[in-house]
């Protein structure tokens, strides 16, 4: 879809196949109806593969802007007739929302980021596979031997749900199934470990700042990059924890000013700043009494808030220390051939 400065829509729409000709159809098309004329290319933020188009445009000399979701799911409502989603509407709501804000992000390409963001995802989908398989030994475990095992993601106690099978008296199948499950498990536990690893190496001399930070793990401090990417896209730390949900959202009801969490925020980033609001409750010093300070009037979860933003503030100045010492290239729109 594509549309001039004022909204008006400009030739028919094109729907291209996800292949190795993908950039050359759209940027044939483009020229078809923008000739010389610069170009920018909105996409509505997601993964997979928009960051697959996004990267081939920006290669390939296009301006690329990221358009949040909540921003085309508002333009739908105004623009279509019904306000449903189809592939049109979807791409005249991205438009729209380009236009009326100017202001988006515009995509780069770190390959350290990508290296990076590509190993946290997969890592991703493997603690959910090994979660699956956890619990469903957990529960054949329960059935057939009426035991409880301890943590399956360490050696020890795999070690001990080996032993435990050694000695069961089960029969052939169960057996076998029982015993497939749990070298599924220790394979899964082996390859986790791998990726720790590599992530370790990736993430160390990118996040040296960020990781002095109590409760900022390795695995934490990939996820905040892989996820946030270049930090000057956040101007100030406000942003950033509108973008994490960390900024908390005042809601008043009979007469009473409190905030709740916005849920609208990064969920993975949110994650990351929970886990280090939890740890570093339980072993920093100065968030304890932060906490301590704020929880009579606000309760425990409303610190705990307080205490997240805070970490907002510290994570912005580690992560904008941190990219300024980088030495490796970006590739930006202006930096295009």
């Amino acid at each position: 879809m594509a549309v001039n400065a004022q909204g008006r829509r400009l030739g028919k729409p094109l729907t291209v196949k996800n292949d190795a000709f993908m950039i050359t159809v759209l940027l044939t098309w483009v020229r078809s109806i923008a000739g010389d004329m610069p170009v920018t290319w909105a996409i509505e933020d997601g993964r997979g593969f928009a960051r697959r188009l996004a990267d081939g445009l920006l290669l390939a000399s296009q301006e690329v802007v990221w358009v949040p979701a909540r921003l085309t799911a508002a333009h739908r409502k105004l623009h279509a007739a019904t306000g449903t989603k189809s592939d049109p509407v979807d791409a005249a709501a991205a438009a729209h929302a380009a236009l009326a804000t100017p202001g988006l992000d515009r995509h780069r390409i770190d390959e350290r980021v990508r290296e990076l963001r590509v190993l946290v995802d997969y890592r991703a989908d493997l603690i959910k596979r090994r979660t699956m398989m956890i619990n469903q030994l957990k529960a054949q475990l329960h059935v057939w031997l009426d035991h409880t095992p301890g943590d399956l993601a360490r050696p020890k106690g795999m070690d001990a749900v080996t032993a435990l099978l050694d000695a069961a008296s089960l029969g052939a199948h169960v057996r076998q199934a029982l015993t497939e499950m749990s070298m599924e498990i220790a394979e899964l536990n082996r390859r986790v470990r791998q990726l720790d690893d590599a992530i370790r190496e990736l993430v160390t001399p990118l996040a040296p700042t960020l990781l002095e930070i109590t409760g900022i793990s390795h695995i934490s401090a990939a996820i905040l990059i892989a996820e946030i990417g270049d930090i000057t896209r956040f101007s100030s730390s406000a942003k950033l924890a509108r973008y994490t949900g960390c900024a908390p959202i005042p809601v008043y009801s009979a007469d009473k000013e409190r905030h709740r969490l916005h849920r609208g925020g990064n969920r993975r980033l949110n994650s990351v700043l929970y886990t280090a609001a939890i740890v570093q409750k339980r072993r920093y010093p100065a968030a304890q009494a932060l906490l301590a300070r704020h929880e009579p009037t606000k309760g425990s979860r409303g610190a705990r808030r307080i205490l997240q933003r805070h970490l907002i503030d510290v994570i912005h100045r580690a992560m904008t220390t941190d990219q300024a010492s980088w030495q490796h290239h970006i590739t930006r729109h202006d930096h295009a051939a």
